[in-house]
């Protein structure tokens, strides 16, 4: 008899690393078909242009290719990626077209698409199209806002994409009444996800039945699926979006993108399937970037370091056009300013502007991995000033148990807020503090141990999860007492089959094995789904499956109250989910239903959840070299509840060492026309498994979500979220006695060693 709720909470191995040890996971470019086509794109080689003429001659000349389509093919009316989540009227005349027709606006923008019988004879043709573009001045920075003579958009009269705003209180009297100011300046650079898998499709066009089949969707497949159909004058239910196995996402891929578009209508145009995986020279420069701001920050305290006030301005770098997810990193620095504190007035205001880069979206904390930064820095910065310690001015800040629900700042002109569910903030600090032995090891702060300056960093932060507006999911229990799970939320290796299925197992107290299988994503299985980001998966789904495992059950009593004739509260279902039950009278499943029995169920939620948690870390820094070394970093974060440890610890162990990978070596670096000079894994470093060894994460579940029935909060992101800051502030300390500032990132060796020469040349001065 299996225990209640005896999988949820325990390590249970990851169900799908069977398949994916053995080879036989099923990513895109493991995929075939009869006939099928191999696509390649045209992109533009300047990043910012008139286009003069497209000559496919060449090209088309070439044996084995069967098409090259440009914007003339698409006719007048070219299709364009419209901004999925917090749009503004604004945003809607900066958009991108998914081909380019008259203009160019960023090396990569995607201008022809050659379709040809291999993928080499596609490249080959690819290479043949000859582009005629007039190059034009290329702005690459915040200089795109002053440089009113060079416009993206000529008719749009500036390169200002659009504003938002975070407020809470009354900034003004917070800085009348303040004992202590402080301004200073922040940036973080730009760069990106970099999945292991790159981005890639399989479109399939079926005449006959008017239909198309997209597979390789990911993350959000029912939004693909909706703006594809839209796109090609489809009824919705005339398209599918399957997806496949997915080699990370991270926030990156999944939104619609310019490929999203070109492959199906070159499968429509030539009847035959068409298939496209990008390579990583096109993923670095053409898929999202990200991260990429300038920030001027201001805190208000009082003497005993009590924070009244936060206020500051950002500018946000969208690249050449506003992509579906473009709003949110912004919209999130700007509401997330105050993280987890305690501080009653908040101004933050944000411009989005365009330059002639690769666009950006989200990627894994969007905004928070920014605004952590910031935040973090400027509360060291005071406390060092105020002469507090740096621990205890965080601990008399922090949002206790007591304050919750607590607000958060209200986002203009949207108009909304959100609340902090629940939580003692305190504790993840306290726990952090304990575990890392910080008392001991601050005797290291700041010391040359030879020839390595030591320093220690702390952060605290806050992680929201639980993304609305609902989720669904459907249960199909067959006659042997199988069951099969179908989850609108979607999988890019989080370790979903395994979760959703001790969720299952559990609300329908039946053994793991008992889950035959677990599908997730797809268009295909399920009405409606909305996909995972913003930490949703586990939270929504996972609550729909029991919502669902619920109606099942409720169907199967209902069904044998009518056998039995008796009321449903009577029947009991017994033996595994295999018999039900009432009285003495007994029949098995597949006696009251040969045919099985299937249900589906909802979850709605309007609020977010947030998890909580704090960070330090103790690093070295070589002053003759500018090499920074991470000797310990852990990690401390309360989740609600915990489904799975295992997935768990993947999930931020695998978080930290993005943030890390992202604090110390990764940068898209543009030069001052346009050209990305990071276009391969030569030049744009990311981080090796022997790079950053020491990490250790705990999870808590001390203060459950009151809203959802699992009480778990999201916790996809919190691992990267407070890395930046974490670190900043570690380095800052081992370098203080020679008076280096941190103020921006990336922290590479280079530039470490750069400010450790110019403070020595300031002081020699």
């Amino acid at each position: 008899m299996k225990r209640r709720d005896s999988y949820i909470g325990t390590p249970v191995e990851r169900i799908e690393d069977l398949r994916f040890l053995r080879g036989r996971g099923q990513y895109i470019d493991d995929l075939a078909r009869d006939r099928l086509l191999h696509a390649s794109v045209v992109r533009s080689a300047v990043a910012h242009g008139r286009i003069r003429a497209i000559d496919c001659a060449a090209a088309l000349a070439m044996p084995g290719v069967r098409a090259v389509i440009t914007a003339a093919d698409l006719g007048n009316n070219i299709p364009a990626i419209a901004v999925r989540s917090e749009s503004q009227p604004s945003l809607d005349r900066v958009v991108q077209p998914v081909i380019a027709r008259d203009k160019v606006r960023y090396v990569g923008e995607p201008v022809a698409l050659v379709v040809a019988d291999s993928a080499a004879i596609a490249e080959d043709a690819a290479n043949a199209v000859d582009i005629d573009i007039e190059a034009l001045p290329a702005v690459t920075d915040r200089r795109s806002l002053e440089n009113g003579a060079v416009l993206l958009f000529d008719d749009c009269g500036s390169n200002l994409a659009a504003t938002l705003s975070a407020v809470r209180g009354d900034i003004e009297q917070a800085f009348r009444e303040a004992a202590y100011t402080r301004r200073e300046t922040f940036s973080v650079h730009r760069h990106a996800a970099i999945p292991m898998e790159t981005r890639g499709l399989i479109a399939e066009w079926n005449a006959a039945q008017g239909r198309l089949t997209l597979s390789g969707a990911a993350k959000v497949p029912f939004f693909v699926r909706a703006a594809l159909a839209k796109m090609l004058g489809l009824p919705v239910h005339a398209v599918d979006a399957v997806e496949t196995d997915i080699g990370g996402g991270f926030g990156a891929r999944g939104e619609f993108f310019p490929e999203d578009y070109l492959i199906p209508f070159a499968a429509r145009k030539l009847n035959a399937p068409v298939k496209w995986v990008e390579d990583r020279r096109e993923h670095l420069m053409a898929t999202t970037h990200a991260r990429e701001v300038e920030c001027e920050l201001e805190i208000a305290c009082r003497r005993d370091g009590s924070i009244l006030g936060l206020r500051g301005c950002a500018w946000t770098n969208l690249g050449a056009y506003a992509r579906p997810n473009a709003v949110t990193p912004s919209r999130n620095m700007a509401q997330m300013l105050p993280g987890p504190y305690r501080i009653p007035h908040v101004q933050m205001d944000v411009t989005l502007y365009l330059s002639n880069k690769t666009p950006v979206g989200t990627y894994r904390a969007p905004g928070r991995f920014e605004t952590d930064f910031c935040r973090e820095r400027l509360i060291d910065i005071a406390a060092a000033e105020l002469g507090i310690d740096r621990v205890e001015m965080r601990r008399r800040n922090l949002v206790a148990a007591t304050d919750m629900p607590y607000a958060l700042p209200k986002i203009l002109p949207y108009g909304g807020s959100g609340e902090f569910d629940s939580g003692e903030y305190r504790v993840t600090l306290e726990r952090c503090l304990a575990e890392f032995d910080w008392t001991a090891k601050s005797a290291l702060q700041g010391r040359l141990i030879d020839g390595v300056y030591h320093g220690l960093g702390i952060g605290c932060y806050v992680e929201g999860g639980s993304t609305g507006p609902r989720e669904n999911a459907r249960m199909v229990l067959d006659a042997a007492g199988q069951v099969t799970v179908t989850v609108g939320a979607s999988a890019v290796g989080q370790g979903l089959e395994t979760v959703f299925a001790q969720i299952a197992a559990d609300a329908l107290e039946i053994p793991l094995e008992h889950i035959q299988a677990v599908h997730h994503g797809s268009t295909t299985g399920i009405h409606e789904g909305f996909g995972s980001f913003g930490s949703r998966a586990s939270v929504m789904g996972g609550s729909a499956i029991l919502v669902c495992a619920e109606n099942l059950k409720k169907a199967i009593c209902e069904m044998a109250a009518g056998q039995f004739g008796c009321a449903p509260a009577e029947v009991a279902i017994v033996d595994g989910l295999r018999a039900v039950s009432a009285g003495a009278r007994r029949m098995t499943l597949a006696e009251l239903s040969p045919d099985g029995f299937r249900a589906d169920g909802t979850f709605s939620n309007a609020k977010r959840t947030y998890s909580y948690g704090a960070h330090a870390a103790h690093v070295t820094v070589d002053p003759r070299t500018g090499q920074v070394s991470v000797l310990d970093y852990l990690a401390v974060e309360d989740v609600g509840r915990i489904l799975n440890p295992n997935t768990l610890h993947g999930q931020t162990v695998g978080a930290i060492v993005q943030g890390l990978g992202g604090t110390l070596l990764e940068q898209m670096i543009y030069d001052a026309e346009g050209q990305l000079q990071t276009g391969s894994l030569a030049a744009y470093l990311i981080p090796c498994a022997i790079d950053f060894p020491c990490i250790r994460a705990i999870a808590l579940e001390q203060y459950p979500s009151p809203l959802n029935p699992l009480g778990t909060k999201g916790a996809g992101e919190g691992g990267i979220i407070p890395v930046g800051g974490v670190i900043a502030n570690a380095v800052a300390a081992a370098l203080a006695s020679l008076g280096v500032e941190i103020n921006a990132l990336p922290l590479t060796q280079p530039r470490v060693w750069q400010l450790i020469e110019a403070a020595r040349q300031a002081k020699g001065a």
